[in-house]
């Protein structure tokens, strides 16, 4: 399918990449550069407390990301994104930007949600000890932060997307 300048796509690196929870009218692995996946923000809601943070996954800046871009009708591009932003800018610890990813067949603009790095939920780069610390500790109203790590490290390995440093935190945690 050839992309137009003016369809309307969104990246999703983390849980979004295998439930999006919106309709879309194709999907296609993407790259994202510029930026990395990192468990970068603490999370209060989703995955931990504000007085026992969780971590999440975020953008940081820096190297590049896998993940999967969806291309929205034009008919639905309001819903999603008030879904998306009602999802993911909970304690608006993210920022939506629009930034091209990379495709297989060319380069599309697309909305993705990076980490605002002046949020306090901005937990910055941790060493991998302090990261599996928290994470063995979190939960929130999505559950439990060990199976978000679980699921996000099984999700990438079914799409064929290889992540070490995410692989390197989950084997540390389960160990």
């Amino acid at each position: 399918m050839t992309q137009q300048e003016d369809d309307f796509w969104v990246f999703g690196y983390g849980s979004l990449m295998w439930r999006p929870g919106f309709d879309y009218l194709e999907k296609q692995q993407a790259r994202l550069f510029g930026y990395h996946r990192a468990f970068c923000n603490y999370s209060w809601y989703h995955r931990g407390s504000q007085e026992a943070p969780g971590l999440v996954l975020g953008l940081g800046r820096g190297g590049s990301c896998i993940g999967t871009a969806y291309r929205i009708a034009t008919s639905d591009i309001e819903e999603v994104i008030a879904y998306l932003d009602a999802r993911e800018m909970v304690a608006a610890v993210y920022q939506p930007i629009t930034s091209r990813v990379h495709m297989g067949q060319g380069k599309v603009r697309a909305r993705t949600y990076i980490t605002d790095r002046t949020h306090p939920q901005y937990a910055g780069k941790l060493p991998y000890e302090e990261q599996a610390e928290i994470i063995r500790h979190g939960v929130g109203h999505s559950g439990i932060n060990t199976d978000y790590l679980a699921s996000t490290v099984a999700h990438l390995d079914e799409l064929g997307i290889h992540d070490a440093p995410l692989k390197a935190l989950h084997d540390l945690v389960f160990g």
